[in-house]
């Protein structure tokens, strides 16, 4: 008798625990069709040794009084520097054979933002991305011009072939050479737009002691991709959101997200409709799904209130509590 006393005690204690819980950091390095057979041990301590590399570099810069804005910034930078991700040193290649960068943060105290888009030079696009809203007048600056801001905010540029790793160079072969096995009564641009299932970009919401909220999202596109093409990453309320309430960053196939404005549709519902950000974020990556899409979201409301959904076989993701305690997940 004593003893199941003791165990429904116990039980109790951890509901309440979970319950108090409260994180201020929730990060994502892509949301695709990641295979537990194909990920190697090697490969998926590495992931989640990054992962949490980003948490703890965000997590002391809320620790130390930093807004929200710095805290993703730390993390997002760790990931972008990594080749493991899809974003600035790991970001794929185009058609023609060079990397292009995109990249948005939004603060959600006063709604500023700023993005940056096709960017080959900036070394930390997040980074980029922030001089925009600081230190601008606009929201969001693209190609050669944004470049030439990012230089005079003196970030660091660098030439374009240090973006450039192998995996990701073979990466582009092998879906140019399975677009040349499809059928020709299909575009050129589709084709390339289904060839490559992976997705990579990688994002950032922080809740700071103020409870001010920020997210972020850093993104090297999609393999293959033509025509200047832009996704969802560096577009405010597609890829990225904050407002006073929640912060979200997506991931996937970029069309859909922007099709269905994503990330404002999640804080709209929570906003309009009173729906907590699980069912919020849920509700969300179903719609696109219904649509045709894949990917993820990551949410993270002013009460320290965390959502992931995804539609793939799996996200890499993590979150960190207001006691430092750090938890990573990659599959379902």
């Amino acid at each position: 008798m004593k003893k199941k006393v003791l165990l429904l005690f116990s039980v109790a204690l951890c509901t309440v625990l979970m319950a108090q819980q409260r994180y201020v950091m929730v990060i994502h390095g892509g949301a695709g069709y990641v295979d537990r057979k194909t990920l190697s041990p090697e490969s998926e301590k590495a992931y989640r040794e990054k992962l949490t590399e980003a948490l703890q570099k965000g997590y002391k810069e809320i620790q130390a009084g930093k807004t929200a804005v710095d805290a993703v910034a730390a993390a997002i930078v760790v990931l972008e520097d990594s080749p493991l991700f899809n974003a600035g040193k790991g970001a794929v290649f185009t058609h023609d054979g060079v990397n292009e960068l995109d990249a948005s943060i939004m603060y959600g105290k006063d709604k500023s933002a700023g993005a940056i888009a096709g960017v080959r030079t900036v070394k930390n696009p997040i980074k980029a991305a922030i001089a925009v809203m600081q230190k601008s007048e606009h929201v969001m600056l693209s190609g050669r011009g944004a470049e030439q801001f990012a230089e005079l905010q003196q970030l660091e540029i660098v030439p374009n072939e240090y973006f450039r790793t192998d995996s990701r160079w073979n990466s582009l072969q092998r879906v140019i050479k399975e677009e040349q096995n499809k059928s020709v009564n299909r575009s050129a641009f589709q084709q390339s737009l289904d060839a490559d299932k992976k997705f990579g970009t990688v994002g950032a919401v922080a809740l700071d002691k103020a409870r001010n909220i920020a997210a972020g999202t850093s993104t090297g596109g999609m393999t293959n991709k033509r025509y200047g093409r832009i996704g969802d990453s560096p577009i405010i309320g597609a890829g990225t959101y904050a407002n006073g309430q929640v912060g979200v960053s997506a991931t996937g196939h970029g069309e859909y997200f922007i099709r269905s404005t994503a990330a404002r549709t999640l804080a709209a519902k929570m906003e309009y409709q009173g729906k907590n950000v699980q069912t919020a974020a849920t509700e969300t990556i179903d719609e696109i799904g219904k649509l045709g899409g894949d990917g993820g979201i990551i949410a993270l409301d002013k009460d320290g209130h965390v959502a992931m959904p995804f539609n793939t076989s799996g996200m890499y993701r993590g979150t960190i509590t207001d006691k430092g305690v750090v938890e990573i997940s990659i599959f379902k």
